[in-house]
């Protein structure tokens, strides 16, 4: 466990000596808190018409919920460019060799990596729920909603996250990984839209889609299924990632 906290703290603090990490924090934030208060205008133009309809949505489903939806979209653009560097670099450096031939396990190693870089999605998706959590000053939030929301943008940052680990094992050039990477969220992003141009239901796509199950869980319905979908899916990449690991060191 040492080792693995060791390997993380080592990759989260090379993150911020590279612009790249200050750069993504700093446009993400921009754009979003931009659609942000676009959303609370657009709830306080139109307050006074809801306040008379029965059961209407609230400041949690006007604001909150588009807010982790567009979130979800601009993680699925720039975890791929975070994550690509994390195998790859190691590789191109020659440093992989000397990584591999020290005593640390490749879960260890993969493991450590993996928390590096979930702590500075974590970082990201905090400042995010700030803004939400900032209208609680003068309005009322859906605080369960706005948890399972919370959840629902974590799982999908985990999941995201060890895909892009996978990639930046399998590849030989970060440029590779980061095309691979999004490559992959994109199509499991998409899956099932074309069942739903066609009216048809595909049980198999519906189950595979990402976006569904990150969908189900921000209506605030938490169920097991889209829960045990984002760890299944995290784990089978970071298992992929320890074997294409193992190879590599067979290799040296």
């Amino acid at each position: 466990m040492s080792m693995i906290l060791t390997i993380a703290t080592r990759e989260f603090k090379s993150l911020f000596l590279s612009p790249l990490a200050w750069t993504v924090l700093a446009i993400l934030q921009c754009i979003l808190a931009y659609l942000f208060l676009t959303q609370v205008e657009t709830f306080t133009v139109i307050q006074s018409k809801l306040a008379a309809i029965e059961n209407a949505p609230g400041l949690t489903d006007i604001v909150a919920t588009p807010l982790f939806g567009n979130a979800g979209i601009i993680l699925l653009l720039v975890t791929p460019l975070l994550t690509m560097r994390l195998i790859c670099e190691e590789r191109r450096n020659k440093t992989l060799a000397l990584l591999l031939s020290a005593p640390v396990s490749n879960i260890d190693i993969i493991i450590g990596k993996y928390l590096g870089i979930l702590g500075l999605l974590f970082l990201m998706i905090f400042l995010i729920t700030l803004m939400p959590l900032s209208l609680l000053v003068g309005g009322e939030l859906d605080l369960g909603k706005l948890f399972s929301n919370l959840l629902a943008l974590s799982l999908l940052g985990i999941a995201f996250a060890a895909t892009g680990l996978c990639m930046s094992c399998i590849a030989d050039h970060p440029t590779v990984a980061a095309i691979g990477t999004f490559g992959i969220l994109l199509l499991l992003w998409i899956l099932d839209w074309s069942t739903s141009i066609k009216d048809q239901r595909s049980e198999l796509f519906e189950y595979l889609s990402i976006l569904r199950h990150f969908q189900n869980l921000q209506s605030g319905l938490i169920s097991l299924t889209d829960v045990a979908y984002f760890l299944l899916f995290t784990a089978t990449f970071l298992i992929l990632s320890i074997r294409s690991l193992d190879n590599d060191r067979l290799q040296k």
